[in-house]
C-alpha cells in the first residue's frame, strides 16, 4: 500500500494500492475507448517501443489529495528515424502573433476566449507503423503474446505533436479555416461577414471573433470529434497573463 501523500515508484506497487490501481484502469479504458491500438501477432524485425507508467497526485490548494492520475507514456527515445517515425515537426506560436491576435480582439471589441482539448495528443492519427508491448497487468489473456500496433498517438512518441496538429488542421480546414502562411499555428475563418482567428498551441486554443454565435457553433462542431473544454475568457496563455482593464488588455 502506498502512503496517501506519496506516488508509487513501480507498477507492482501501484497495482497493490486500490486508488492507484483505479487510476491505471481509468487510463487504460480511456485508451481503449480512443482505439489507440489493436493487437497483432509479433513479427520479425519489428522494433517494439517500451513505455512507462507515470503517476501523479493532484492536490488541492490546502494540500489534500484531489485525485490520483496515471498516464501510460511511450519511451519515444527508442524510436528509429525512418522506421518508427519520419518527422516530428509541430508548430510553435510566435509571441508577435499572440500579441497581434489580442490586439485585434481589443481594437474590434471581439470576444476573446480560451479552449482546452482534453488529452489532445492522443487524438493524432499515426501514419507510420509503431508497435508496443502490452502493458503489464493488462495483457489480453486470449492473446498473451500479441503486441500493440498503435493506430493513434501516445504521450512520449516523437511524432505525437505532429500527428495531433495534422488532424486538428484537417478538421479546421473542413470547417472553412485557412492556416496562416506567416504562422501555421494561426487559423483564420472569413466568410459571410464573420471573422474568426484561432491560435493553437498543442491543447491550448485562443479564439477571438466578430460573432459569438458562430463561435458557439464552431465549438459544437469540434466537440463532436474532440473532447473540448470551454475555459471562458482568456486569462493565461504560454506564460502570458492576460487581464482586462476597462476596454484594454494588460499582459504580464
Amino acid at each position: 500500500m502506498v502512503k496517501p501523500s506519496l506516488e508509487p515508484t513501480s507498477v507492482s506497487v501501484a497495482l497493490a494500492d486500490p486508488s492507484w490501481a483505479a487510476a491505471m484502469e481509468e487510463e487504460y479504458q480511456a485508451l481503449l475507448r480512443n482505439c489507440t491500438w489493436h493487437l497483432v501477432p509479433p513479427g520479425p524485425g519489428r522494433n517494439l517501443i517500451d513505455y512507462k507508467w507515470v503517476f501523479r497526485l493532484k492536490k488541492r490548494a490546502d494540500g489534500t489529495v484531489e485525485c490520483h492520475k496515471a498516464r501510460l507514456v511511450a519511451k519515444g527515445f527508442k524510436q528509429r528515424y525512418g522506421v518508427d517515425y519520419e518527422d516530428t515537426f509541430s508548430p510553435d506560436v510566435k509571441s508577435a502573433v499572440i500579441r497581434l491576435v489580442l490586439s485585434l480582439a481589443v481594437s474590434h471589441g471581439w470576444i476573446l476566449m480560451q479552449l482546452d482539448v482534453q488529452n489532445a495528443l492522443l487524438h493524432g492519427i499515426l501514419e507510420e507503423e509503431v508497435f508496443m508491448r502490452q502493458p503489464p497487468g493488462y495483457v489480453d489473456s486470449r492473446f498473451p503474446h500479441h503486441v500493440c500496433k498503435l493506430d493513434k498517438a501516445l504521450y512520449g512518441l516523437k511524432r505525437s505533436p505532429r500527428a495531433w496538429y495534422s488532424r486538428l488542421s484537417s478538421r479546421l480546414q473542413e470547417l472553412g479555416f485557412v492556416p496562416s502562411h506567416a504562422d501555421t499555428s494561426l487559423f483564420v475563418y472569413n466568410s459571410a461577414g464573420v471573422i474568426i482567428f484561432m491560435l493553437v498551441y498543442v491543447d491550448d486554443i485562443i479564439v477571438t471573433s466578430s460573432s459569438p454565435t458562430v463561435v458557439t457553433r464552431l465549438i459544437q462542431d469540434l466537440h463532436t470529434e474532440f473532447p473540448l473544454k470551454d475555459l471562458g475568457d482568456l486569462h493565461f496563455f504560454l506564460g502570458i497573463e492576460v487581464r482586462r482593464s476597462g476596454e484594454d488588455l494588460v499582459l504580464t
